[in-house]
């Protein structure tokens, strides 16, 4: 009973797909996650709960490179952290895919160009229901297909500052947001009113994550079974450790054995890494396809931040994140070297927006600061290095020793926000005087994690192949964003889907399933 075609260990967006893509071939496929499903409850939308007191996060504690304990921002739940993500589905650029000189060093080649994924980010983004206007970002790698429906619209505060940016010489375009609504189908639907999104589950399934576009429609075939709370302690490997025979799960207290003739891990870049250093045994002493010595190795992680402007324009926007801004990402005119990105990101939760404004505006409320603050979010590309690793310590638990890599560009991007807002000024006084404040994104946020087990062709300097198999063990793949040789400076989600469907037409072909 106990015995499967295929494990896939994961139900985010990358396993999801994987899942989704195998779903047809009959095979019998066992997917396991180690969290439940996400209730549908008042607190989804509680910015209190789900922010300040994380309670949908787990009670995990991980350490950084000094051994300090920290609670890592990350959700174990049906459909991982796509439940969580803002939805913001890119295509990496066509430059994302080759070598590229940063401030930090050099962002290196993938085994293959973008040419490779085009047809599976096509796929990719019907499946998620993406929302966007083809050609309106200038730095958008090529495609023939449109965006199967049209931007979400903006609100009027949104509106008028696309208008103005478009006047100082930029080129905002409208963020490719995957949701499905049911007035984009029905006219006579009634409406979801997207509001809370960023970092919140979405009670009402409109935002397109893993679990509603790939996951929910390979689990009506009845070759596919799913556990919940299902930890895999552990890969089991042949007594010859070429060939991976199983997975060690422990669910509800026991630990139960499940074989299989392929598997999957799509854990997330730390879990994954995490879970392969686990799995060490006689053949393979540092861990599971460790022979190139990298697992766990070369983490990326982005450098992410939230930039605050506090205005004197009235900001009433219900779904801010509507737009972004890409005409840094390859340089700018103080910099030959590229930048990053911007967007509108979801309205920030009160504790934040007093915390951020409080002192400077004292006796405000945060209803006020609220309509003086427009919310962006930065994006600059983090650079592999050997030195930014997971690794497990003497108790088991996991260790993220990191350093950013290329944070000269990432301060560069937030002062080309502060110019283009002093430009902004000069065409419309309430963006004059403006104050500004925010955050940074530390390791504790592991956010965009990937890169800890490195695709090549090489087997001495990666731990995957072309195809996501491990070079040392030829039943086992990794389908999340660990396999990243490079993350460019926008959002994985699209990128690690389509090449889950791409590795998963791989398996057909070359399985004859």
């Amino acid at each position: 009973m106990n015995n499967y075609d295929i494990i896939i260990i994961g139900t985010g967006s990358g396993g999801s797909a994987m899942a989704y893509q195998l779903a047809p071939t009959g095979k019998k496929i066992l997917i396991l996650e180690r969290g439940g499903f996400v209730p549908k409850e008042k607190e989804n939308w509680d910015a209190k709960k789900v922010v300040a007191e994380g309670i949908y996060r787990p009670n995990e504690t991980w350490y950084d490179k000094d051994n300090q304990p920290f609670k890592p921002y990350i959700h174990y739940n049906v459909g991982g952290n796509s439940k969580f993500y803002g939805a913001a589905m890119f295509r990496f650029r066509t430059t994302d895919f080759e070598e590229v000189k940063h401030y930090g060093g050099i962002s290196p080649a993938w085994p293959f160009g973008y040419d490779t994924l085009q047809p599976y980010y096509d796929t990719a983004e019907t499946l998620f229901s993406v929302h966007g206007k083809r050609g309106s970002d200038p730095t958008e790698p090529p495609t023939q297909m449109s965006y199967p429906y049209q931007p979400l619209p903006y609100e009027p505060l949104t509106s008028d500052l696309s208008d103005k940016l478009q006047q100082i010489g930029l080129q905002p375009f409208p963020l490719p947001m995957a949701v499905k609504l049911p007035q984009d189908v029905n006219k006579n639907a009634s409406p979801v009113i997207l509001e809370n999104f960023d970092g919140f589950p979405d009670p009402t399934d409109s935002k397109a994550d893993g679990q509603t576009s790939c996951l929910n429609m390979a689990l009506q075939y009845p070759n596919v079974t799913m556990r919940v709370n299902a930890f895999v302690e552990k890969i089991i490997t042949h007594e010859n450790g070429k060939k991976a025979t199983g997975v060690e799960v422990v669910i509800n207290g026991e630990t139960i054995v499940f074989t299989a003739d392929l598997i999957f891990t799509a854990c997330g870049a730390i879990n994954s890494a995490a879970l392969f250093l686990r799995s060490k045994n006689d053949c393979h002493p540092n861990g599971l396809a460790n022979s190139s010595g990298l697992v766990g190795k070369n983490l990326m992680l982005h450098h992410n931040g939230c930039l605050v402007a506090f205005t004197k324009k009235n900001n009433d926007c219900k779904f801010q994140k509507s737009f972004g801004i890409a005409d840094f990402y390859y340089g700018a005119d103080d910099s030959d070297l590229p930048l990053g990105e911007i967007q509108l990101m979801g309205r920030n939760d009160p504790d934040t927006i007093m915390w951020l404004a409080g002192k400077q505006y004292p006796g405000k409320t945060y209803a006020e600061l609220k309509a003086m603050s427009i919310d962006f979010w930065l994006t600059a590309e983090d650079l592999p290095s050997e030195n930014n690793r997971v690794s497990l310590r003497e108790d088991g638990s996991i260790k993220v020793s990191y350093e950013p890599t290329n944070i000269e560009a990432f301060h560069r991007l937030k002062d080309k926000l502060k110019q283009t807002f002093e430009k902004l000024g000069t065409i419309d006084t309430d963006y004059q005087d403006v104050f500004w404040n925010g955050y940074d994104l530390d390791v504790t946020g592991v956010s965009h994690q990937n890169g800890t087990l490195k695709m090549g062709e090489d087997a001495s300097t990666s731990v995957v192949d072309t195809n996501c198999k491990t070079h040392d063990i030829d039943n086992l793949y990794v389908c999340d964003a660990s396999f990243f040789p490079s993350c460019g400076a926008f959002n994985p989600a699209l990128t690690l889907v389509a090449n889950s469907l791409r590795v998963g037409k791989h398996i057909i072909e070359h399985y004859k399933l």
